[in-house]
């Protein structure tokens, strides 16, 4: 099973978020009985000069908001500088064999504006090859 489309799951969780200086947004959550690792992708769409953007991954046994708690390790964070001079980029997290069933991306933003684009979950499924689930519109792959 050559290729990256046939190996692991892409799915969209969380929709874009406009600027704010206290956001706490939560992607859906993602069930992991099948799957042996997720990377969580969150673009950055708009960036003011002090904000400050995190992802991180929080996992719970239970399918609960309420019950999530953060994954060590997972918290990434970036400043922005310079008005918009982190726009067009992306933080990136993952947890391989998480030690709970549920887990979710967290979007946060501090002191100043961040916009964040729509979080794409990779996950990695214990039995290949994958089939793109329902927030996959539609892909192609080739083979030269």
């Amino acid at each position: 099973m050559h290729g990256l489309s046939k190996n692991v799951e892409i799915r969209v969780v969380g929709s874009p978020v406009v600027a704010g200086s206290a956001i706490d947004n939560n992607s859906s959550r993602i069930d992991m009985t099948d799957y042996e690792s997720v990377m969580f992708i969150a673009p950055i769409a708009d960036s003011v000069a002090t904000g400050v953007a995190t992802l991180s991954i929080q996992q719970s046994d239970a399918d609960s908001d309420g019950a999530m708690a953060e994954v060590a390790g997972t918290s990434v964070s970036k400043t922005c500088t310079v008005n918009d001079d982190i726009n067009d980029t992306a933080l990136m997290s993952e947890v391989y064999h998480p030690t709970k069933r549920y887990v979710q991306a967290t979007r946060v933003s501090a002191v100043a504006n961040i916009a964040y684009g729509a979080v794409i979950a990779v996950l990695v499924p214990r039995q290949k090859p994958v089939t793109q689930g329902a927030t996959v519109s539609g892909s192609a792959a080739v083979a030269n």
